[in-house]
């Protein structure tokens, strides 16, 4: 597995991670539609990656499938890599994501990424909506091993999915006797805990670690990750990467404002009241307790905020403190504009090359 050199001045390579931000006042069309834009300004701006994270019955998100979403931005966009941060595997059969993660990446060879996770993104009722078990991520690493088995057509003799195949995918080329696709989804394995940390090393794949989720422990699972990875067919060293929520404008206010709006949902959430994007006045207005504003506070100070200047030099603190090879900018706020020009300034901060190619006529 090769992966590009970092751009510009940045000491790391910078991708985006977007969930389909859908504010409140904005339709779930909308919302998508600013997605679509989002993607298209990284890719013009030169940043590696555009992930979507996978979420259901969050009235502040519009992409509850990445890989349907990643389809229709294969047409809309010319380089960047595209994929999910991630699919939740206990909520699919693993030949399921096999499959349409080779679907997308006969469509765009060598622009797929597939980042797995287990946490089940959504509440309990949905969860039981989804027919996921209450043990379902105890079968995670089996399920991750299935996965890459249909993914590589390689399961062992005797393995009960020995004639079972994911279709596009090697078995596929050899059955109609044409040469096998030279790429393959390029497979992540996410989380924030040792746990997940752990299992990447094992197997010997990339590690994408979510900063967003609160006070997640990145230096013992880095580091836990390091010293047990075990080179593999894929990857030699261990690669990783790490997501960071940002909130980015010229006006530093305004970018604490936009935080303040992920960190009213967060709040929402906990209460039970649904993950939604208010606006900022309203966030503003909200009579907080004591205890609310702890956490409004707290999450509002997650998010890296400010300025492009600022949030670059918190960025290059975190680099240096974890060694990390990607950053990847988690934006969704309420305002999807704000989002979009907060990635275009980063990326004049840092230089990034400018696509000269025209976009596809689809997104013109």
């Amino acid at each position: 597995m090769h992966f590009d050199q970092p751009h510009g001045a940045a000491p790391f390579t910078l991708s985006v991670l977007s969930a389909g931000g859908t504010g409140v006042g904005m339709t779930a069309a909308e919302g998508l539609a600013a997605t679509m834009s989002l993607a298209q300004t990284a890719d013009r701006r030169g940043y590696h990656r555009f992930w979507m994270s996978e979420h259901h019955a969050m009235g502040a998100t519009s992409v509850s499938s990445p890989a349907l979403m990643a389809a229709r931005l294969i047409a809309e966009t010319t380089r960047i890599r595209l994929g999910a941060g991630g699919v939740m595997v206990p909520n699919h059969a693993p030949l399921l994501i096999a499959e349409q993660f080779g679907m997308l990446d006969t469509l765009a060879p060598g622009r797929i990424d597939l980042g797995l996770g287990r946490a089940p993104g959504t509440d309990a009722a949905t969860v039981a909506a989804l027919r996921r078990g209450a043990d379902a991520n105890d079968g995670f690493p089996q399920q991750v091993l299935e996965l890459l088995g249909f993914l590589g057509d390689d399961f062992p003799a005797g393995h009960p999915y020995r004639r079972v195949h994911a279709v596009p995918g090697p078995w596929q080329a050899k059955e109609n006797r044409v040469p096998a696709a030279s790429t393959a989804p390029e497979v992540w394995v996410l989380g924030s805990s040792p746990y997940s940390a752990q299992l990447a090393a094992q197997l010997g794949r990339p590690y994408a670690f979510a900063l967003q989720f609160g006070d997640a422990d990145i230096d013992t699972a880095l580091r836990l990750y390091r010293e047990n990875f075990q080179p593999s067919a894929v990857l030699a060293e261990p690669h990783t990467l790490v997501s960071v929520p940002v909130a980015i404008s010229d006006n530093p206010a305004e970018a604490k404002r936009q935080a303040a709006t992920s960190a009213m949902a967060m709040l929402r959430m906990f209460k039970g009241e649904g993950y939604l994007l208010l606006p900022p006045d309203e966030v503003e207005a909200y009579p907080a307790t004591v205890q609310e504003r702890q956490v409004l506070d707290a999450y509002t100070g997650r998010t890296f905020h400010g300025t492009a200047s600022t949030v670059a030099g918190r960025l290059e603190a975190l680099h240096e403190r974890t060694g990390v090879d990607e950053v990847m900018l988690v934006v969704g706020g309420h305002s999807a504009s704000l989002d979009e020009y907060g990635i275009t300034l980063l990326a004049d901060h840092y230089a990034l090359p400018r696509l000269e190619a025209p976009l596809p006529a689809a997104a013109q």
